[in-house]
C-alpha cells in the first residue's frame, strides 16, 4: 500500500513538473503511455531494449516512448520485488542531485553565496572557499532532507562537515552512504563536481534517532554493516555542461542525463561496458617522487610507449574523482590516487563514502577496482573514515599496475 501511494504521488508530481516546464500542450501527450512499450524492455542483465534518448536526436517525446529514471525504477521493481526500497531511494536521491545540480547552476550568481574578494583570494591561493563550504553544507543538508522523506530511512549526521551516512530507521533493509559534493573545491572555477552514493544491505539491525550524533556503540554497528562485500547498488551524479547520474544495481550500469526541458533523467548510456585496455592514465603527478618505484616506472613507461601495448599513454587529470571516473567509464584507462612516503600511506579517498561506491561500478562495468595489491571490494573497514590506495579502471590497465608494483616489491 505503501508502495502503491508514493508512485502515485510521484507520478503527480511528473505530471505537476512537466506542466510547470512545458505548459499544457505537453502534459496530455505525456500521459499516453503505451503500456505494451513497458512489457518489452524490462531492465535486466541484457541492454535495455526501449528508446533511449541516443533513439530520438530531436528530442521529441510526444509519444511518450522514451525511458525515464522512473520508468526504469518502475520496471526493475514489477521485475524482481525486492527492489522496492530501492525505488524509494534512488527516486529520492535523483531528487536531491536535481536540487544540488540546480543550486551549482546559480552559485555564482546568486548573492546568498556572499562570492566576494575573500573567495578570489582564496581561488588564487588555491584554498577551497568559504562558497565552496557553504555549497557543501548545502548540498548535504539537501540529501537528508530528500532521504527523510522516504519513510523507509533516518539520517546520521557527523560533526565537523564529515560525509553523510544515511541509515534506515523503521523497516528498511538498507543503509546509504554518500559524498555529498566531491570536488566542492573547484566550484568557484567551474570545474566538473558530483555526488558520490552506495547502498549497502543491512546485516544488523542500527536504529539511531533523526540527527543523532554517531556514538562508538553506533560505529561499531555500522561498521558490521558497512562490509563492501554488503554492497548492494552504487553510483554517481555528475554536474557539469550536463547532469548526468551514473548508477547500478547490481545488474550491469546505466546512465541517465538530465533533461532540464521536461525535467527528467533520461537513458543516455544503457549497459555501459569499459573498455579492456584505454589509453590515459589519471594520477595526481605533483605526488609522483613519493610513490612506490612500480608506480613511478609504470607511468614512466606509459609516457614513453614501453608499456605492455607499446601505445603512448596521456595524462588526463580533473581532481574530481566523479569526474575522472566518469570519462574512464566511458573510454577506458586508469583513475587512481596511490598511498606515498608524503603523509598518506593510504592515499586520500575514503574507502566506504567515495572508492567503495565507485568500485562497485566500475566492476558492475567490467572493470577492475584495485588497491595494488588486491580487490578493493574485499577490504575489510576498520574505520568510518578509513583511506585506502585505489586504482581504478580497465581490466588490462589495472593488471599491469598491479604486475609492475609486484615486480618491484
Amino acid at each position: 500500500i505503501e508502495l502503491m501511494i508514493f508512485r502515485c504521488v510521484f507520478a503527480l508530481s511528473t505530471v505537476y513538473t512537466a506542466y510547470s516546464f512545458c505548459g499544457n500542450r505537453f502534459v496530455l501527450p505525456l500521459l499516453k503511455v503505451d503500456d505494451s512499450s513497458l512489457n518489452r524492455c524490462r531492465p535486466s542483465t541484457n541492454r535495455i531494449t526501449q528508446r533511449s534518448a541516443s533513439d530520438n536526436p530531436d528530442n521529441s517525446y510526444m509519444d511518450g516512448n522514451i525511458m525515464t529514471l522512473s520508468r526504469y525504477l518502475i520496471e526493475a521493481t514489477r521485475s524482481n520485488p525486492d527492489h522496492a526500497d530501492f525505488e524509494s531511494l534512488i527516486e529520492s536521491i535523483q531528487i536531491g542531485c536535481k536540487t544540488i545540480c540546480n543550486l551549482l547552476a546559480r552559485s555564482a550568481v546568486n548573492y546568498e553565496t556572499d562570492v566576494g574578494s575573500s573567495s578570489l583570494d582564496n581561488e588564487r591561493s588555491g584554498k577551497e572557499s568559504d562558497q565552496s563550504k557553504r555549497l557543501y553544507r548545502k548540498a548535504s543538508k539537501v540529501l537528508k532532507n530528500a532521504l527523510k522523506f522516504t519513510g523507509n530511512v533516518g539520517v546520521l549526521n557527523f560533526e565537523n562537515e564529515d560525509p553523510v551516512i544515511v541509515e534506515e530507521s523503521w523497516n528498511s533493509k538498507y543503509i546509504a552512504v554518500f559524498d555529498p559534493l566531491d570536488g566542492s573545491s573547484n566550484i568557484d572555477v567551474g570545474i566538473v563536481t558530483g555526488t558520490i552514493f552506495g547502498i549497502f544491505k543491512e546485516e544488523e539491525e542500527c536504529l539511531t534517532d533523526f540527527d543523532e550524533n554517531v556514538t562508538s556503540e553506533v560505529s561499531v554497528k555500522l561498521l558490521k554493516n558497512l562490509k563492501l562485500s554488503n554492497l548492494v547498488a552504487a553510483g554517481y551524479c555528475m554536474y557539469s555542461s550536463s547532469c548526468v547520474l551514473m548508477f547500478s544495481m547490481g545488474e550491469g550500469v546505466n546512465g541517465f542525463t538530465l533533461d532540464p526541458t521536461i525535467g527528467e533523467f533520461i537513458l543516455t548510456h544503457p549497459n555501459v561496458k569499459i573498455p579492456a585496455r584505454g589509453d590515459t592514465y589519471s594520477f595526481n603527478e605533483a605526488r609522483a617522487p613519493w610513490w612506490p618505484q612500480g608506480l613511478q616506472d609504470y607511468v614512466r613507461d606509459a609516457k614513453l610507449g614501453h608499456g605492455e601495448t607499446g601505445q603512448t599513454y596521456t595524462s588526463r587529470y580533473i581532481g574530481s574523482m566523479v569526474g575522472d571516473i566518469h570519462r574512464t567509464l566511458l573510454y577506458g584507462g586508469v583513475f587512481g590516487y596511490p598511498g606515498d612516503s608524503k603523509g598518506a600511506p593510504d592515499g586520500k579517498l575514503r574507502l566506504i563514502h567515495e572508492v567503495g561506491p565507485m568500485a562497485f561500478l566500475v566492476e558492475q562495468a567490467g572493470g577492475k577496482a584495485s588497491t595494488g595489491k588486491g580487490r578493493i571490494l574485499e577490504v575489510q573497514p576498520t574505520s568510518l573514515h578509513q583511506h585506502v590506495s585505489t586504482f581504478l579502471g580497465s581490466n588490462d590497465d589495472i593488471q599491469e599496475i598491479e604486475n609492475y608494483l609486484k615486480k618491484s616489491a
